[in-house]
């Protein structure tokens, strides 16, 4: 089996406004990892890309040394584990780690799939039902949220973790769906946790230099979903 060591060239393929690469830049990030980012344009995948992720063929990819790592969360993990200096990234404890990677699929499985449902919506009374999916979703994501960081504004409390990367790559998109469909998802009265969770994500160090802007998110949007 090939292996890598923390000395060898480490490489990240995404694309702009990707939340899934966005997951990978943060993780590196908090370790301090030196890496050379690639950008991919999707519609003409590279060489590189089809080779080191031949089942999916599609970013983020994580490529260290000989060894190439795909799926977002996974690549969170790996980074975690083959950097296991301070800060982790994942809890220590068996039963938090459960909980994190529990609610970080609740995420992909869940979350994601309703907020491109909402995005992609021709007709507003789908838009309109979609909108309803996703605010269970979040209200489900409130109460771990409430569970989890134990009065700090972080999923981990005080400091930047897992489940807080998984659920960042939310951000820019909710940010866009809410425009679209004109609910709030994230507000005071529903979601008070994640809203204040939301703000301090975005403006974290780790995040800020790789997270677009809401505008920027919007225009990238309307153009993918065709939305005027």
């Amino acid at each position: 089996m090939a292996q890598s060591g923390l000395n060898s060239t480490v490489k990240l393929l995404g694309t702009w406004g990707s939340p899934f690469a966005l997951r990978a830049q943060v993780a590196l990030h908090l370790k301090s990892v030196e890496y050379e980012y690639m950008e991919e344009v999707l519609n003409s995948k590279s060489d590189l890309l089809l080779e080191s992720n031949p089942i999916y063929k599609k970013v983020p990819v994580l490529i260290h040394g000989d060894v190439s790592v795909c799926e977002s969360l996974n690549i969170v993990q790996y980074i975690d584990e083959s950097w296991p200096s301070d800060p982790s990234i994942l809890p220590s404890h068996p039963s938090d780690r459960a909980f994190a990677r529990f609610w970080a699929h609740f995420v992909d499985g869940k979350c994601f799939e309703t907020i491109n449902a909402v995005a992609g919506a021709k007709d507003n009374d789908v838009r309109m039902a979609m909108a309803g999916n996703l605010t269970d979703c979040l209200t489900s994501l409130e109460e771990a949220f409430q569970k989890s960081s134990k009065g700090g504004y972080l999923f981990g409390g005080e400091n930047i973790g897992f489940l807080d990367i998984a659920c960042g790559a939310m951000v820019g998109p909710l940010s866009v769906v809410e425009t679209f469909s004109g609910v709030k998802f994230l507000s005071e009265d529903t979601t008070p946790g994640m809203l204040q969770w939301a703000e301090k994500f975005r403006a974290h160090e780790a995040v800020e230099p790789y997270l677009p802007t809401i505008a920027e998110f919007l225009e990238f949007a309307k153009k993918k979903f065709n939305v005027q």
